[in-house]
């Protein structure tokens, strides 16, 4: 039997794959309500909302494309219930697959007894003979003074908020943390971001970072960047975060405390000790190229295992977990080629390597970008913010990277994305019809360049 325990899109995926050769297949997944975190919690959600925010940016700008719009705001409840109804057929249709008799669906949480047995919280044992660990993530609460003490907001409650909070104090530069700063305060919060390093997005480039906090600072974001948190406290129905920037202390006060500084991988609980599972210093489960923990019987994959926490490479390594432990043909995750998306707005996407993978990696390049402020299709459309820069071999001039900030990146990226990934050279990219006026058109300004560089 093959038993996978949590039912999100990572363990989906393997228990799907593990089924189309193996009969006995086993989900278990004690969640409240089934769907996994990107459906219910996190992915879904969260652009549903976005993109409703995004629209109200829009309608507030109607002078400036010479529209009369008299007065237009967020209806909370109607927003929280489209949030609602968008996410429950996704969730129906999950639920639906996870029920269907292909799988046998234990609604139980687990732990390891042994290196191949579990024990369900109603006492029940199964053994197996490979083990897929899809569990998730949960939210981190850093040892910073007060803050486990507080009642302060997840994520989760920002996305079921059905009522417009006056003012909020986010904690945390992450993605989590900017794609709902700006959420909160397009639909009229007023908020003040506080990130302790010196840049938000610091997994992002500098020049990708840096663009986001001039938009935020623009849109009237309260953005504190390079920042010591010393306490958080909360008395008479308000938060008060006290922290040191520039040598400086300051004192902010709001109503609403968000907590965005992170996650962690779910593994409290799950005894993996007894069942030879080792973990790493982040939290995360230690696995092979192919999703094997140091158990050989016991895979991991998704935000669990690291080391990206991205739907789709849940999706794959869930995956090709499977059918390597049902003896089929599986290759690797190759994160050389990853695209990563931060739904802000504008939106920052990137692919494959970029400037300090590619130094690390010893590989001489060239690169060249373009900005959206001198882009005919983003100035008519009053998105002037951010550019496009495109990274390929010297010698070959094979595209191995790119990154877009822009109105729709995460779009425009896929154009990219299929380059790197099936190797295309730039000269290769030359030969393609880049329409105008479109938003894509701008790939081939960094791509001549590159190619003119040659």
């Amino acid at each position: 039997m093959w038993l996978c325990i949590g039912g999100g899109s990572g363990g989906y995926a393997a228990a799907r794959t593990a089924r189309e050769i193996r009969e006995h297949v086993a989900i278990v997944d004690g969640s409240e309500i089934l769907g996994g975190l990107c459906i219910l919690k996190g992915c879904m959600p969260s652009k549903t909302l976005i993109y409703s925010a995004e629209l109200l940016h829009l309608a507030k700008k109607g002078r400036y494309f010479g529209l009369r719009i008299p007065e237009v705001a967020a209806d909370m409840p109607a927003l929280n219930q489209r949030k609602i109804d968008t996410i429950t057929e996704f969730a129906e249709y999950r639920q639906e697959q996870l029920h269907s008799d292909r799988f046998t669906l234990f609604r139980n949480h687990a732990k390891f007894i042994d290196g191949n047995t579990i024990e369900l919280n109603d006492g029940l044992q199964l053994t197996a003979d490979y083990f897929m660990i899809a569990t998730g993530s949960v939210v981190s609460v850093p040892q910073i003074l007060g803050l486990n003490n507080v009642p302060f907001w997840t994520s989760d409650d920002v996305l079921d908020l059905n009522f417009l909070p006056e003012k909020v104090i986010i904690l945390g530069g992450g993605i989590v943390a900017c794609e709902l700063a700006q959420f909160l305060h397009r639909i009229g919060s007023e908020v003040i971001q506080i990130q302790r390093s010196p840049h938000i997005l610091k997994e992002m480039s500098p020049e990708a970072s840096t663009t986001i906090e001039a938009v935020f600072r623009d849109e009237g974001i309260q953005l504190y960047t390079d920042t010591t948190l010393k306490e958080i406290s909360h008395q008479d129905s308000r938060f008060t975060v006290t922290f040191v920037q520039n040598g400086q202390d300051i004192l902010i006060e709001a109503p609403h405390l968000l907590n965005a500084l992170g996650r962690r991988p779910a593994t409290q609980g799950l005894n993996l000790e007894a069942a030879g599972v080792a973990t790493l210093k982040t939290g995360h489960i230690e696995c092979d190229e192919m999703q094997r923990t140091a158990n050989p019987k016991i895979y991991a994959c998704g935000d669990v295992a690291g080391p990206h926490e991205i739907v789709h490479v849940a999706i794959m390594q869930g995956e090709a977990a499977a059918k390597h432990a049902t003896n089929r043909k599986a290759s690797p995750i190759h994160y050389d080629d990853l695209v990563s998306v931060v739904f802000t707005d504008p939106q920052i996407a990137c692919v494959g390597l970029n400037d300090t993978t590619l130094k690390a990696h010893g590989v001489e390049y060239i690169s060249a970008d373009y900005p959206f402020d001198d882009h005919g299709k983003s100035i008519l459309m009053g998105a002037k913010y951010g550019y496009v820069r495109v990274f390929a071999e010297k010698k070959t001039g094979i595209v191995i990277g790119a990154e877009c900030v822009s109105k729709d990146a995460g779009e425009l990226i896929h154009s990219m994305a299929v380059a790197v990934t099936m190797k295309a050279s730039v000269q290769d990219l030359l030969k393609v019809h880049w329409y105008h006026p479109t938003l894509s058109e701008i790939w081939s300004y960094p791509i001549e360049d590159i190619v003119d560089q040659m």
